[in-house]
């Protein structure tokens, strides 16, 4: 696996525990890089991304029910909407990853992490708020200035 797919993995798996469990962030994103030991650049690569997409999961959530209707967030299961959430935070919010590779290791992390139908629900998801890339940045960067 490569390693910034592996941060990627520790970073889900922290979504995930803190979404299910309601854990403490910092405590949970502590024990899993004892259990995952990544270099600094690569911890500091998922920490950027657990706290990037915390404080965010409102507006994150509203906008991927805004581009993709037909799939609600609250009866998608929480490993896949962690998974769309870190990417639509990584191509919208952060904009350093280019939306293909976003979508790509999303896709990657459902076959690692969900169900078997997980990865072409991953990424037809992905593939229609790309159809609206530019919008949802707008969007984004709209909510970030309020």
């Amino acid at each position: 696996m490569r390693s910034r797919t592996r941060a990627r993995g520790l970073a889900l798996q922290v979504l995930y525990e803190v979404d299910v469990a309601n854990h403490p962030p910092v405590e949970v994103f502590q024990s899993r890089l004892v259990e995952t030991p990544l270099s600094d650049e690569l911890a500091e690569f998922a920490r950027q991304i657990v706290f990037g997409v915390l404080p965010r999961i409102q507006d994150l959530d509203l906008l991927i029910a805004k581009y993709a209707p037909e799939w609600p967030l609250d009866q998608v299961a929480v490993i896949d909407r962690n998974i769309l959430r870190m990417a639509f935070w990584e191509f919208a919010v952060q904009r350093e990853t280019p939306l293909k590779v976003a979508i790509n290791e999303a896709v990657e992390l459902a076959k690692q992490f969900g169900s078997d139908s997980a990865p072409r629900f991953v990424n037809g998801v992905l593939g229609s708020l790309a159809e609206h890339k530019d919008e949802i940045q707008q969007r984004v960067t709209s909510l970030e200035s309020k």
